[in-house]
């Protein structure tokens, strides 16, 4: 069940939902507006030969602040690493659902390749895989509207939340655009110890 605006003004004053910076007049019928962080990580193709997911990445990307006022260019095919404004917390007993917004989609803009859901318990700014489709850059401006997200309800809450030190919680309390951890798994004990 997606949570409408009502019950998600009602999980925000419960203190359930946490979205921090909030204008009421982001919540929309079955969402919340999220806004563009200052920061972006721009991939830099001169420092590996490819991409290695069983090594750590950060010295593929370069942090960017953009200053207040001034634009990200994102260019045709280009693909970066940027950021929500807000900080997001989720409660356990609901889900999270990041989607693009339609006036952005429509100049070929995609927020996401994948990273659209979002556990209960996480907390944190959410990661946007921001990519141009389009065959002219665009432009990109902290601040601006450019995520929507929608909760729906989960049949009961969860038993282990994202945050759980069981899990291994990659992402947990992020507060800007973060490369991929994704070669901590293969050095997992959890993973070693499997089939």
């Amino acid at each position: 069940m997606i949570l409408s605006d009502r019950s998600i003004r009602e999980e925000i004053q419960a203190g359930k939902i946490r979205i921090e910076p909030l204008d009421s007049g982001c919540i929309q019928p079955s969402s919340v507006d999220l806004h563009l962080y200052d920061e972006f990580l721009v991939f830099r193709n001169t420092r590996r030969p490819f991409i290695d997911v069983r090594e750590p990445q950060h010295d593929l990307t370069e942090l960017i602040r953009v200053e207040n006022g001034d634009a990200f260019i994102l260019h045709p095919g280009e693909f970066v690493l940027g950021s929500t404004a807000e900080v997001v917390g989720i409660p356990v007993d609901l889900v999270g659902r990041l989607d693009g917004k339609s006036s952005l989609g429509r100049c070929g803009l995609m927020i996401h390749s994948t990273a659209g859901y979002v556990d209960p318990g996480f907390v944190g700014r959410l990661t946007l895989e921001l990519s141009n489709v389009a065959n002219l850059p665009i432009a990109l401006y902290p601040g601006m509207p450019i995520a929507q997200i929608s909760f729906s309800r989960m049949t009961t809450p969860a038993e282990k939340p994202y945050g759980d030190a069981s899990i291994g919680s990659k992402y947990q309390g992020q507060m800007g655009p973060r490369a991929s951890e994704l070669h901590r798994e293969f050095h997992s004990p959890r993973r070693q110890g499997a089939g």
